[in-house]
């Protein structure tokens, strides 16, 4: 059963989680400016994060004939839903958004907003209504999200058509982020965390190979120079590999609310390695937006 509070060594691999996931969005970015298409970045992360979750698995099996590796037939739509909800098509949109409206905002958007819808559907669920605070905490929420996605001017129709583009379909990931946290951790009730996140990885990198075809850059896999491999395989090791697996194990262990608020760290990483890393800047406007995302986070998930 999930616990309120978090012990020091679920604390210990949520920091090490964010430090990994905030620094995705700048490796990302730099990977772009390399000339890979999301797409691309996308499948090639999972094609190798899901390949070494296939070896993780087969050595499992082999050194402990008893485990279960195999889910159950039964429960294979929940595992494709929960693969092209968390994968295939949450990383399509963050990763375009990432390319039309920068690190910096794209992690502003997903990390403060995912809290918020976590958190409301948890009510949802369990018929819990609204209170007073917490309406308040979804319009201040709500003025933040309309500072950040135009950009700090507060008009649709001045703000930079590419930018305001790129932040509207980052709107889409906070809304997958939730669907897909919500519905694994109903599946690590059932099943290891490990074993959750080896099929959605696996399964969400087999679906993103037609989307590389399609636009014809699955082939460039095979001329990726070092840097980019680099990169490739920090996002599959780190962020995949180990984060995913960092990300259920603490949420077997406490409540939903409890994990996703560490998420609102994850912008200030992003911010301090963009800054430093690829020259990115964010306007005083887009920070006072982020702040009113956080606030109205507080607001609503505070109990």
């Amino acid at each position: 059963m999930a616990n309120k509070k978090i012990g020091s060594f679920d604390f210990f691999l949520m920091v090490c989680l964010i430090i990994f996931w905030g620094s995705s969005f700048v490796v990302v970015k730099e990977l772009l400016l390399q000339g890979l298409t999301p797409i691309a970045i996308a499948t090639f992360r999972f094609l190798v994060a899901g390949a070494l979750f296939l070896v993780a698995l087969v050595v499992m099996k082999v050194r402990r004939p008893l485990s279960v590796v195999l889910f159950e037939r039964k429960d294979i739509l929940m595992f494709v839903g929960l693969s092209l909800i968390g994968v295939t098509f949450f990383f399509i949109v963050q990763y375009v958004g990432i390319e039309l409206a920068g690190a910096s905002v794209a992690a502003i958007l997903v990390c403060f907003l995912s809290p918020i819808l976590i958190a409301l559907l948890s009510m949802r669920i369990f018929n819990e209504s609204l209170k007073r605070k917490q309406l308040l905490g979804l319009a201040v929420a709500g003025i933040g999200t309309l500072v950040v996605i135009t950009g700090g001017t507060m008009d649709l129709r001045s703000s930079d058509p590419t930018f305001l583009f790129g932040s509207l379909i980052l709107l889409l990931t906070p809304i997958l982020w939730a669907s897909y946290t919500l519905g694994g951790k109903r599946l690590i009730e059932k099943y290891s965390p490990f074993l959750v996140v080896a099929y959605v990885s696996i399964i969400g990198g087999l679906f993103l190979v037609p989307f590389s075809l399609a636009e014809n850059s699955l082939h460039g896999i095979l001329t990726l120079s070092l840097q980019s491999w680099g990169a490739i395989l920090y996002l599959a090791v780190t962020c995949s590999f180990v984060g995913y697996f960092i990300w259920f194990y603490v949420m077997s262990r406490v409540k939903a609310a409890v994990a996703s608020s560490f998420l609102f760290a994850e912008p200030l990483v992003t911010v301090l390695f963009a800054t430093v890393f690829i020259g990115e800047n964010i306007t005083p406007l887009i920070l006072a937006g982020g702040l009113l995302i956080f606030t109205g986070v507080l607001l609503i998930t505070r109990k």
